[in-house]
């Protein structure tokens, strides 16, 4: 635990990729097996559930102090982070245990989860009095789940390619599947990400998927996109589906889907498991799950709102109305292997041509082909383009007809752009706000927005909320806000500080729908601040009307 609690302090002291990449083989290096495989699940954003209730660990942590509840508090409000909090506050015991990070996670940590809390009240405090300061809130990170360091899961990869003399992308291909859930980690598991090249590799690889690869955000003016990305017919334009990316694995008479989160989904989507007896083995498909209600005229208007596929994610079970009201379907746009052959480094165009062939060869009901796209030049695609609101898509993918299928968000193997329509937006006011976290932990940065809820000269209209928001100001935009919430503070609720409204933003979004479950009403996707609206007093912030009027 030691060494493990040692490399997460030297990634989180610095900002230079090549000194954490030099940390992270240091460790490598010397960790034992089974240590270097939890720290390869942790780093690469493997997230268990969390062990014990936060409510206890904080019960706890006031009883061991000695702090009277208020002053807890405050120090927990001061440094912004529980696990930090109450390491800071409990015992230090220099010498600490010896004892690897394996065996904590192992024999320690996880048979937490599930325990009387009696017991757990019990069992914790033996736990933290072995270990040092700084093992001991990486151990609370653990607990409650909130481990999170400045270390990309490309970074780990890297590390370990050099560390054992590999192609990187061989690394990133053996590492999908590894944060699952349903994995658990091993000196077996981790010995087989650091193996020499194997020529039956690829036959024993089961139900694992491919890496995905990404698309880079196109933002530039139309008129330029001649000079930047060459003619319109060098490229395969799509439709950019709003729904979950997934690869659809058929092997050994077994199907796997899998979402980009690398989270095993079989289960979750049902309507897909005829593919089992239809699909050919050796088959990998890549393509979007969508919510898609048949018999509408045009197929493209039968994609449904991202807010009915999220209901199915939310439930346990899936029930037979939810599974009527909210059908799926995965629309495939490419093939990455056919007849157990590794298709990803042919070139896009003839891997689509095979993915059209494979459609129609095969009575796969569940899956649709992706449609492509045509027009005469750049200019009569972005006509196509503003279509993608009526038609429920955001925008426009397009594809090198040469690329290669890579790793990641990569250029090296030919490229995929999103083109993305632009998002909604209204002015909204900020009411309320809450401090961030790490290094804005000590910043009021993390806010609550609200509209009217009536046209202006409305007697005795009042501000409803409707999103949160923390990203998309400056730094130094952040603290001028921070300064102006601390001097209008007229009550505080918890770590929560209700303000004067002062301050509008122009808030974006990607979508918009109704919500049983908010105030407003009004649920928005992926909010963010677009800009600070200095110009824009409080009563010329937009109302509930304005985004109704949005649902349309």
């Amino acid at each position: 635990m030691k060494a493990f609690a040692e490399l997460y302090l030297r990634l989180d002291g610095t900002t230079s990729s090549n000194a954490k990449l030099q940390a992270l083989r240091e460790y490598f290096s010397q960790a034992p097996a089974r240590d270097a495989a939890w720290a390869v699940y942790f780093l690469a954003g493997g997230r268990p559930r969390q062990l014990v209730p936060t409510r206890l660990l904080r019960e706890l942590a006031i009883a061991l102090s000695q702090l009277p509840d208020w002053l807890f508090e405050e120090s927990y409000q001061s440094v912004g982070d529980l696990a930090e909090t109450i390491s800071l506050l409990l015992p230090d015991n220099p010498q600490g245990s010896d004892e690897g990070l394996a065996e904590w996670v192992e024999q320690h940590l996880l048979p937490l989860r599930g325990q009387p809390q009696e017991a757990v009240r019990e069992r914790l405090p033996l736990l933290w009095a072995q270990l040092d300061r700084q093992s001991l809130m990486l151990c609370l990170k653990l607990i409650t789940g909130s481990f999170r360091v400045g270390v990309s899961k490309l970074l780990v990869t890297r590390a370990l390619a050099q560390l054992s003399d590999l192609d990187a992308k061989r690394v990133a291909q053996r590492m999908v599947g590894y944060t699952d859930l349903s994995h658990k980690p091993s000196a077996d598991s981790y010995l087989k990400l650091v193996a020499g090249e194997s020529a039956d590799e690829h036959s024993q690889r089961g139900g694992q998927p491919y890496p995905f690869f990404l698309a880079h955000a196109l933002q530039a003016p139309t008129e330029q996109f001649e000079a930047l990305l060459g003619p319109v017919s060098d490229w395969q334009v799509e439709w950019k589906w709003d729904g979950i990316r997934a690869q659809v694995v058929k092997r050994d008479g077994q199907l796997w889907i899998w979402s980009r989160g690398e989270e095993l989904v079989t289960d979750r989507f049902p309507e897909l498991h005829s593919l089992t007896s239809t699909l050919p083995d050796g088959t990998v498909l890549d393509g979007e799950i969508l919510v898609w209600k048949p018999g509408a005229s045009d197929q493209a208007v039968a994609v449904q709102p991202f807010a009915l596929l999220q209901q199915r994610l939310g439930r346990k079970t899936l029930g037979k109305k939810l599974l009527a009201d909210a059908p799926v379907v995965l629309k495939a746009y490419d093939l990455l292997e056919w007849q157990d052959q590794d298709w990803r480094n042919r070139p896009q165009h003839e891997r689509r041509s095979q993915l059209e062939r494979i459609v129609e060869a095969y009575p796969l009901a569940p899956v649709l082909l992706s449609p492509l796209l045509h027009g005469a030049d750049w200019a009569d695609l972005a006509r196509q383009r503003e279509q993608s609101r009526s038609l429920g898509v955001e925008g426009l993918m397009l594809k090198q007809r040469d690329a290669l299928y890579g790793v990641g968000r990569t250029k090296d193997m030919g490229l995929w752009w999103k083109w993305k329509i632009d998002p909604f937006s209204v002015d909204a006011v900020l009411i309320y706000a809450q401090r961030g976290h790490g290094r804005r932990a000590s910043l009021y940065s993390d806010y609550t927005f609200a509209v009217w809820d009536a046209p202006a000269g409305t007697p005795g209209r009042t501000l409803v909320p409707f999103a949160k928001a923390y990203s998309g100001l400056s730094d130094e935009e952040m603290r001028k806000v921070d300064a102006i919430i601390r001097k209008t503070t007229v009550d505080t609720f918890g770590p929560v500080r209700s303000v004067t409204p002062t301050l509008v933003f122009e808030l974006g979004f990607e979508g918009i729908a109704l919500s049983k479950r908010h105030k407003s009403g009004i649920a928005v996707r992926f909010p963010r601040m677009l800009r600070w609206r200095l110009d824009k007093p409080v009563d010329e912030a937009d109302d509930l009307a304005t985004l109704q009027a949005l649902l349309a």
